[in-house]
């Protein structure tokens, strides 16, 4: 059984190596993919989330690493629903698309060992599904690549940012600080991979990158989350992301900060 369709968090992790396995092997798309992923916690819309303490608390600690394994867990779901879901991707992309995804278990696992060690747990908290829901079955390749590994992944560079400048000061900072630091160090190579790809595609369909990032990004824009955090440049372009890229995500930014 896929991870996804597995409940129980820890046996995800666990299985996530065998779900990649069997995914590499298709050769048609499964069409079993959930709307959701199996949960063993509550799933709930964001903003039905009850009110945050802040990082001087160690509940307010433990509450950040709950979000993030959160946010882990359905980078590694989604690793296995494009494995699945692309079964004629390019075998190069294919298998360091497996890598990535085991790296985000790994980042998971961090998190809920983080959790525990803080006297919290894995279902404390709601969490919610909006990354896998910012994707469709119907999406390209391309459309799933620049969704997942270059605007949800990347936002998460600058978001990982501010959490490591916001832990500075609190009790038990070295060991949260050492989790989060090490994920966000890694999802650089994580959004990377994205831009790589999605230029080696781009190249292979005989497509330009520099006009089709733009126009696919305003086909999208509608269905992705809001992502307000202020923009990480230097870590983006580590990331590979081009100037052009950058200023365009800063005009989207400003767009989401602008209330309807």
């Amino acid at each position: 059984m896929f991870t996804f369709s597995v409940p129980d968090v820890w046996e995800k992790i666990e299985n996530i190596e065998k779900s990649c396995e069997a995914a590499l092997k298709l050769s048609t798309p499964w069409e079993l993919v959930p709307e959701e992923p199996a949960r063993d916690v509550l799933i709930l819309h964001p903003k039905l989330h009850p009110p945050k303490k802040g990082f001087s608390t160690i509940e307010g600690q433990a509450r950040m690493l709950h979000d993030l394994a959160s946010i882990e867990l359905q980078a590694m779901e989604l690793g296995v629903r494009t494995l699945v879901e692309y079964p004629d991707a390019p075998q190069g992309f294919k298998e360091e698309l497996l890598a990535v995804t085991v790296s985000e278990a790994q980042h998971l696992r961090m998190c809920l060992e983080g959790i525990e060690s803080l006297g919290f747990k894995w279902g404390d908290w709601p969490v919610h599904a909006a990354l896998w829901r910012a994707v469709d079955k119907e999406d390209s390749l391309l459309d799933r690549i620049l969704i997942v590994h270059r605007y949800l992944e990347g936002s998460g560079l600058d978001a990982g940012d501010t959490l490591i400048r916001r832990l500075e000061g609190t009790a038990g900072k070295q060991t949260i600080q050492k989790i989060v630091k090490q994920i966000n160090f890694e999802e650089i190579g994580h959004v990377d991979f994205g831009s790589r790809w999605y230029r080696n595609i781009c190249r292979d369909e005989k497509i330009d990158p520099a006009q089709d990032f733009p126009e696919r990004m305003n086909s999208l824009r509608s269905r992705l989350p809001k992502r307000i955090e202020p923009l990480n440049h230097d870590l983006r372009k580590k990331a590979g992301f081009t100037d052009e890229e950058i200023a365009y995500y800063e005009t989207l930014r400003q767009d989401f900060l602008i209330p309807l």
